[in-house]
């Protein structure tokens, strides 16, 4: 194939970008899964180099190594179960350790541990439940002999850069249509000339045209990976963050559970992604023998039962409002908002107790305002670019989190701005 320079390629996956984002733009939500050899260790995914761990003596866990049949299949049940979209596995981590058959790299689980090829299962597991398939891919390798000569010798890079784009040719090619290629951590190179990243990057969109690449390689690619933290930019976005801020790889659950996420903090990253126009990607970081850790099975499972009823206030293409910098539309102090097209969703944190609540900052009325669990109106007015609720029941009608989702509809585009009844918030312009 004839490869483009790095202009013209980045204009030819801007062009095709639209369509094959869509799905994923819509999706909202999906699982992390970071499994390995370290999930044998239980202390940390870097444990291997935080604890300096000899080689010789890290490589025997490639033999113990040994997750349960079917392990893939439990996670993708749970992930559907919780209202994801899709899963993105690690394929081979830092440690340098492939959960497939590679030949680039005898150093895998089929020629160690269970004998068998893991990421075969994975998306197997993830076709039978209906989600998308992302392999995450690290750049970074503790196991390869030139992966830190790569960075003062050519020889050694080009002989690393070639081991890298076989791994990743490999996933590519066998395993049918594949979504996203997540890529991390990209060292000791530090750019994308040397990685060769323009030229592997079009080699694997050619493998794989409609794939999804992310912003890891040093080229900005299909989207950016905000890490452990919800940020939203103007391009597309897909928060990463582990599921108890201690770790990506396995951690005994009955001591993690007390760091874990409630339902309700999952569903409150998720109003910050609607929000903002990005994805959560919530890791789960399976035990030894691949089963889903305990503290995360509740949690999940209860924030699957809420998108049951309010889906649609986090699934599809949002609208994000460009007049405040976080693009956060309309809420107040004890509620989130999202929006698509005419309807703005109110996601209640906190249920007013007095029977109303304002929302401040729309200087157009909506045509009809109701709970979008069962449709039930609730009455309104609109005065002073202030809506009213009222005569709201005492208590948050959802019994599932107490989340209660209100759908504001208007007649034409919402117009929106924070604060609007205070000049001095905006250089003393006036809102009428």
């Amino acid at each position: 194939m004839s490869l483009l320079c790095k202009n013209d390629y980045v204009e030819s996956v801007a062009a095709t970008r639209d369509k094959r984002m869509s799905w994923w733009r819509g999706a909202r939500f999906g699982m992390f899964i970071h499994f390995g050899l370290y999930s044998q260790i239980g202390r940390h995914e870097w444990a291997q180099v935080q604890e300096n761990v000899p080689l010789d003596e890290y490589e025997k866990y490639a033999d113990t190594f040994n997750p349960k049949p079917g392990a893939p299949r439990e996670w993708a049940a749970l992930a559907k179960k919780a209202g994801m979209k899709y899963m993105v596995m690690t394929t081979r981590h830092h440690e340098g350790f492939c959960l497939w058959d590679s030949k680039a790299n005898p150093y895998n689980s089929v020629n160690h541990g269970p004998g068998r090829d893991i990421v075969r299962e994975f998306v197997d597991a993830c076709r039978e439940f209906g989600l998308g398939i992302g392999f995450y891919s690290s750049l970074m390798d503790w196991h390869h002999p030139d992966a830190w000569k790569c960075a003062f010798d050519k020889n050694a890079r080009d002989r690393f850069n070639k081991y890298i784009e076989a791994l990743n040719t490999e996933l590519l090619t066998n395993y049918g249509k594949i979504d996203i290629l997540w890529y991390d951590v990209a060292s000791p190179l530090t750019s994308w000339e040397g990685w060769n990243s323009l030229e592997m990057n079009q080699r694997m969109r050619a493998l794989q045209p409609d794939i999804l690449i992310n912003n890891r390689s040093y080229l900005d690619e299909d989207f950016s990976t905000p890490e452990e933290h919800v940020t939203a930019s103007d391009k597309d976005w897909e928060a990463c963050m582990t599921f108890n801020g201690l770790s990506w790889g396995y951690m005994d659950s009955a001591q993690t559970v007390n760091y874990s996420y409630s339902p309700q903090q999952i569903i409150k990253m998720l109003n910050k992604c609607a929000n903002g126009g990005g994805n959560l990607l919530l890791n789960i970081g399976p035990k030894p023998d691949g089963s889903v850790p305990d503290d995360a099975v509740a949690p999940l499972t209860t924030v699957g039962k809420w998108l049951l009823e309010n889906g649609d206030a986090v699934y599809g293409k949002v609208i994000r409002n460009r007049n405040w910098p976080d693009f956060k539309f309309g809420g107040n102090g004890v509620c989130g908002a999202s929006r698509k097209d005419n309807t703005v969703y109110l996601w209640n944190w906190v249920w007013p107790s007095e029977g109303s609540m304002a929302i401040g900052g729309y200087l157009n009325s909506p045509e009809s305002v109701k709970f979008l669990k069962d449709g039930r109106p609730i009455d309104f007015e609109h005065k002073n670019n202030r809506i009213l609720l009222k005569n709201l029941p005492e208590k948050s009608p959802d019994s599932t989190t107490g989340i209660t989702v209100i759908v504001m509809e208007f007649s034409e585009e919402p117009v929106y701005v924070f604060a609007s009844g205070y000049p001095q918030l905006h250089g003393g312009k006036e809102y009428k």
